[in-house]
């Protein structure tokens, strides 16, 4: 008997979203687990950080191809299968990294264990196909809510465990609980199908067809890559003003700072609910007006390390919320086969994280903290303006509660 409940239309049950989070926190976790030990992990192997460093890189470009290629095979295959498959992958490729003695063959399954790890969006395409309409955003956020979580706990616990056992003890962990896994979606999520025609090639090769097809997924996909592009130039950009004069920051008191992400975990399912109650677009409009005060004042105060937690708290709080109202706009475009919208928009959305990864650290170096949480700001407000100016192109009218 599987985690799924029918009623009038098919729904979801309790137990099967929390197991659904569960298991998107853990695999998003492994992406992010040897972040933390980059020096031990350069020690053991006899490499330079920097070759780490690059090994560690292939994480995200597999996590962009996991996007496009693994996410929609959920509509078009067994979802149980599919999701099993992937932990069963993740398994394999965490193993097999804690046995290396080359970086080069690091990065490869590193690559291959970031492709595998978008188990989260595999996920959240489920609730956009399953979910009862007027829950949709709750159950979401309750899943956006692991994934959220497995960002954090990927760096904590790895770090954590590292410093016990080694980075290699690590990965064989995570390679055991991802195999558990592996056997619980076999057992436990639905296998019900979408109704998909067509190859997979041709439904990979349609993703872009999509973006002109609907206006709401382009809207939604840009402004998400905006507010992620300044999601993650504040985190990356942070870890660099803390740690030059004048405040020189140890890596682990840096770490500390990771903690105020916690409140985005709360946010997100607060988020899911009020997104259902009041609709996508004031839920985002209201996360991107606490991130774009919270990041102002930041710009002005990173001397004062509790009011700059207490800004980073709100920061993560307002983006993570925005970001699941957001979503819920993408699997309400067509709740029968959602994977591939979802797919084609995660994309957009990382493609901004990725510059935004890029450029934090080298703004803060060009022009300071100061001008990079500014820079931030901008890119927030350009998301709100789109936000604005696409719900009055409508006339301010929509055909479901969830678009904005």
């Amino acid at each position: 008997m599987t985690l799924q409940d029918t009623t009038d239309q098919v729904g979801l049950s309790g137990a099967a979203v929390t197991f659904m989070s569960i298991a998107a926190a853990l695999g998003t976790s492994t992406l992010y687990l040897l972040q933390p030990s980059v020096g031990q992990v350069a020690g053991s192997l006899g490499s330079p950080i920097g070759d780490i460093g690059l090994a560690l890189a292939c994480g995200p470009i597999g996590y962009l191809l996991g996007l496009l290629v693994l996410t929609p095979l959920v509509d078009r295959y067994s979802p149980r299968r599919v999701l099993a498959a992937q932990f069963l992958v993740l398994a394999i490729a965490l193993g097999a990294s804690a046995m290396v003695q080359d970086v080069a063959v690091l990065g490869l399954l590193i690559a291959i264990t970031g492709t595998s790890s978008v188990v989260g969006s595999g996920m959240s395409s489920i609730v956009g196909r399953l979910a009862a309409p007027h829950r949709r955003g709750t159950i979401l956020g309750i899943v956006t809510s692991g994934i959220s979580a497995g960002i954090i706990a990927g760096r904590i616990v790895g770090g954590f465990l590292a410093d016990r056992f080694g980075w290699r003890v690590t990965l064989l962990i995570f390679a055991g609980a991802s195999a558990v896994f592996a056997l619980l979606c076999a057992r436990l999520l639905t296998d019900r199908q979408a109704a998909v025609s067509g190859s997979l090639f041709t439904t990979i090769r349609s993703i872009p067809g999509l973006f002109v097809r609907y206006a709401t997924l382009r809207t939604a996909a840009l402004r998400g890559a905006l507010w992620f592009f300044g999601f993650c130039t504040v985190w990356s950009g942070l870890a660099v003003a803390l740690a030059e004069p004048p405040f020189n920051y140890s890596p682990e008191r840096i770490g500390f700072y990771g903690l105020a992400g916690l409140s985005g975990i709360a946010a997100t399912q607060v988020a899911g609910r009020w997104t259902d109650r009041v609709g996508a677009r004031k839920v985002i409009l209201f996360g991107l007006a606490l991130a774009v005060v919270a990041t102002i004042v930041s710009a002005a105060t990173l001397h004062l390390p509790a009011v700059t937690m207490a800004c980073l708290a709100l920061f993560d709080a307002g983006l993570f919320a925005a970001q699941v109202a957001n979503q819920s706009t993408v699997l309400a475009i067509d709740p029968s086969a959602p994977a591939r919208l979802n797919g084609g928009y995660m994309v957009v959305y990382f493609v901004g994280g990725s510059l935004g990864t890029a450029f934090g650290p080298s703004a803060v170096a060009w022009f300071g903290w100061g001008i990079t949480a500014l820079t931030t700001v901008a890119a927030m407000l350009i998301a709100a303006l789109l936000t604005i100016l696409s719900h009055a192109s409508r006339g301010g009218r929509t055909k479901s509660p969830v678009i904005a």
